[in-house]
């Protein structure tokens, strides 16, 4: 790859990376403060925690999700035509909005707590004592939103970084503390399980209490800048509040879509394994711990790779907004492709490595668990990283080339054919929760192959396959089969988890890094995007593993 190529793709890697890093340190924190809450709250708890969440999530992105993205993209696109006036404008007016409808929804859910409890999570009693915690989360999550949309818009996600560094720890610290103070303080409640919940919800609005302060330091310091930008700009031709609202609302409500669709897929997925194990007489208790374990452990080792994407597609849109904008088709499918290509190097591996070390990964972190369920979870359900990761990618691409209503209407259709597969397998097979697992698999697969096709028809572009997918894929099966061996034979000398795993990792990650080098996966322009990547150049050179 030229240096052209490198000047057109290295600026959103390297603020994607950036984004990349602190999100997968919010997903270790998260990780790590998760295992002592399910372990003090109970998959019981654990359930009612994950049932209030599903109600939170999809109000949260029906309320303002899709804000950050959407003000990326408006932002980016006229600060690059240096039309700032009209940028900051549709920024403040994008504030007011998510002021309304995140207030709105935080309202609903405090005083709607009880209904939404019993139209939707019946068998989960309690659910409302974590709903109304969570309610003022949803009004500061909405208002941070906008000001990491802002900061986005103008290529730099360090802010963003920042703020969610900072709200996981404090997350962290409150939820666990929480949890444990609620219980006991509820101790001979009949209610208990959700009062631990509870703890857990006050967690996650501590943490964002504390972002939104960050970014509003950092907004404020910003905006004398913003100021002497707008008194340069002769340019805009001012836009009325109604424009601005009507650029908004096509804007942001296809990402909200898209969002709503796919955490739809959750609730959709809790209701019909209630009914339909309901309809099996199996009991309420089994049921809500099946789900607790298949939301606090499957999905949250899961969702810990995928963080890498989200980022690199958050990172994205601003750059790729600017080269379609001005017409450069070739710079976009130079950064589409350098997107997928990072995102699958990543991507396999980590579904590898999680499914032949799940049993070690699980007794490690839940030790006081029954560990052998939510390892077969994740033997049979880590390959949806890759396909999550695609999807994540190419959802970005098709909103930032302004084909906006694809990615829901692509939503919708992987939806329909996923309550399909998932109702199908509850009803007519004897899998249970492993049901939700496969629907977990099939739904990102179905957006990718749908994408993909609308890629190649609006963009023209194919991605590259060998370097992409079949070198990382080797690769992967390689160093599966190394780390698997490794790890058992230190286990069968040691009969100690925590002194096995760490070897196997260790040489999982090294003969991994050969392996790609060594098959022409990366050449030297593209490692050198990676964190640390010169660096790792320098070892490379040493090992003859990069070729000039």
């Amino acid at each position: 790859m030229g240096s052209s190529k490198e000047s057109t793709t290295g600026g959103f890697l390297k603020q994607g990376t950036i984004l990349a890093v602190a999100s997968i340190m919010v997903r270790i924190i998260g990780m790590i403060y998760r295992i002592p809450m399910a372990n003090i709250i109970g998959d019981e708890g654990n359930g009612i925690y994950s049932a209030a969440y599903e109600i939170y999530n999809i109000l949260l992105i029906i309320s303002s999700y899709g804000m950050p993205m959407a003000v990326s993209k408006m932002v980016s696109a006229r600060c690059a035509q240096k039309r700032y006036k009209n940028a900051y404008k549709l920024f403040r007016y994008s504030m007011a909005v998510s002021v309304v409808t995140g207030g709105a929804a935080a309202l609903f859910v405090y005083f709607g707590a009880d209904w939404l409890e019993n139209q939707f999570f019946s068998k989960y009693s309690g659910v409302a004592i974590p709903l109304r915690i969570l309610a003022p989360t949803i009004f500061i999550v909405a208002v941070m939103g906008t000001l990491r949309g802002l900061f986005q818009g103008r290529k730099t996600m360090l802010p963003t970084a920042v703020s969610q560094i900072f709200e996981q720890v404090v997350n962290a610290f409150v939820s666990v503390s929480a949890a444990y103070f609620f219980m006991r303080a509820h101790s001979a409640s009949d209610q208990l399980p959700a009062w631990g919940a509870a703890g857990g919800t006050l967690g996650t609005c501590m943490g964002a209490v504390v972002a939104l302060l960050i970014l509003s330091v950092i907004y404020f310091m910003y905006k004398p800048v913003m100021s002497r930008q707008e008194k340069r700009d002769k340019t805009s031709r001012t836009i009325s509040a109604a424009q601005s609202y009507k650029i908004i609302a096509i804007t942001v409500i296809p990402i909200i879509l898209s969002q709503t669709v796919y955490q739809l897929s959750g609730i959709v997925d809790v209701t019909l394994f209630n009914a339909i194990m309901g309809l099996k007489e199996i009991p309420d208790k089994v049921v809500s711990t099946m789900q607790g374990i298949y939301s606090t452990k499957y999905k949250l080792l899961v969702n810990v790779p995928v963080a890498v994407s989200t980022a690199i597609a958050s990172s994205m849109i601003p750059s790729l907004v600017i080269s379609f904008a001005s017409g450069d088709t070739e710079s976009v499918k130079g950064k589409v492709s350098m997107a997928v290509k990072f995102n699958m190097i990543i991507a396999f591996p980590s579904a590898m490595g999680l499914a032949v070390l799940a049993e070690p990964v699980i007794r490690l972190l839940f030790p006081a668990a029954d560990y052998t369920v939510s390892a077969m979870m994740l033997i049979t359900g880590s390959s949806c990283i890759i396909f999550y990761a695609l999807s994540t990618v190419t959802n970005g691409v098709l909103q930032s080339i302004d084909k906006m209503g694809l990615p829901v209407l692509h939503s919708l259709i992987s939806l329909i054919i996923h309550v399909g597969i998932v109702a199908g397998l509850l009803m007519w097979t004897n899998i249970g929760v492993y049901a939700l697992v496969a629907g977990n698999v099939t739904y990102p697969m179905l957006v990718c192959l749908l994408n993909n096709r609308s890629l190649k028809k609006y963009l023209g572009y194919k991605q590259e396959i060998t370097r992409s997918f079949c070198v990382p894929l080797i690769a992967s099966f390689i160093m599966g089969v190394v780390a698997f061996g490794v790890y058992y034979l230190v286990f069968m000398l040691t009969h100690k988890i925590y002194i096995a795993i760490l070897p196997s990792v260790a040489l999982a990650v090294f003969i991994y890094f050969v392996l790609v080098l060594k098959l022409q996966g990366l050449n030297r322009q593209e490692l050198y995007e990676f964190p640390m990547g010169r660096r790792m150049s320098v070892f490379a050179d040493k090992m003859h593993l990069l070729k000039n």
